[in-house]
Parts: structure tokens; C-alpha cells; sequence
């Protein structure tokens, strides 16, 4: 469904877009989807309305899989890009998990602004931004996700999350339709 309302409580939840994921080879240029993503920020902002800049920190903890087998990243990894351009007053969220609301404190966090809805973006579409989605939407908070501000590593697996799951966990739509929204607040 395409996007229809933005809440006066509105938060901008920009997911992994961090130099080790943003780096991985994706379905579409991750360039664009951080520069579009930046856009969003820099809109919300304006409008005093929060930003939250989600990274991951590695695996779920206890998790038995064989992660040894990969190659430790680098220093900077986990490290949100700078095109974010992150603000004193965004809200920093690192996890460990695919979704960004397990093992954080970001529903707190959003409850404490009175937030009743989220708008989604980053990488990767199936993984954390579609988790984040699924997680927000069980928690009651009502989704928007941006498609055009997000990618994935495999074309399949976004595609089958921009038509099989966003439907049925809030609307859809682009940077510009959010932020032609915003500026006729």
C-alpha cells in the first residue's frame, strides 16, 4: 500500500548502513540508498523528528553456527558511514541481532518520544530492515518503508520482501513521497 499518512510522531529508523555492510557487493548500488537515506535524515531532522542510526555489532550471543569460518572484520565495520552525518541528538542503536529492537533499547526509546510510527530504510531489504519491520509491527507501531532507500545482498530475496512481506506490515513508498510529506508539515 503506498504511503498515505505520516504521524505527527514520526522516527526515522535507518538500518546498517555501516562501512563493512554498505562495502558487500548488493543488488543495487548501495550509493544510491545511502545517499537517498542521508535525504531522509536530513528532512526528519529539520523537522525535529527523531533519527535513529542502527548498527550491527556481530551474531546473536549463544549462537552456536559456525561463524569462525569468516573472516574477522576490520576496525571500522561496524562504523556508521559518514553521509549519515550523525547529530548529538539521533538515537544510536548497535545490536546484535537481524532486527533492531531485540536486546536494545530502542522501543524505550521511542515510546519515550511518544512515537507511534517508523519509517524504514537500509541494508540489507530481507535481513535487518525486513526483521526491524516485523518487530515494529508486533509492537504495534505503524511502518513505512522506503523502497528505494534500501538493497539487499541477494535481487531475489528483496524483491520477494517488497512484494510478498512489506505489504502486509505497513506502506510502501519513496524518499521523495516521505519527503514531500514532511514538508507540508
Amino acid at each position: 500500500m503506498p504511503i498515505t499518512t505520516l504521524d505527527s510522531r514520526t522516527a526515522l529508523v535507518l538500518v546498517d548502513l555501516q562501512k563493512g555492510i554498505v562495502a558487500l557487493p548488493t543488488a543495487d548500488p548501495s550509493t544510491g540508498v545511502v545517499a537517498r537515506a542521508a535525504e531522509l535524515a536530513v528532512a526528519f531532522r529539520s523537522k525535529g523528528l527523531p533519527v535513529v542510526l542502527v548498527n550491527v555489532l556481530g551474531g546473536a550471543p549463544g549462537r552456536t553456527d559456525p561463524q569462525a569460518a569468516r573472516p574477522a572484520p576490520g576496525a571500522d565495520w561496524a562504523e556508521l558511514v559518514a553521509e549519515l552525518q550523525a547529530h548529538p541528538q539521533d538515537i544510536l542503536v548497535s545490536k546484535k541481532t537481524w532486527g533492531a529492537f531485540t536486546g536494545t533499547s530502542l522501543e524505550a526509546a521511542l515510546r519515550e518520544r511518544g512515537v507511534t510510527q517508523i519509517v524504514l530504510a537500509g541494508i540489507s531489504t530481507s535481513i535487518g530492515v525486513e526483521s526491524t519491520a516485523r518487530q515494529a509491527h508486533e509492537l504495534g507501531f505503524h511502518v513505512t518503508l522506503v523502497v528505494d532507500a534500501m538493497t539487499d545482498l541477494n535481487e531475489q530475496a528483496h524483491a520477494n520482501s517488497l512484494a510478498r512481506i512489506f505489504p502486509r506490515l505497513g506502506e510502501t513508498g519513496l524518499t521523495k513521497d516521505v519527503v514531500a510529506m514532511l514538508e507540508t508539515r
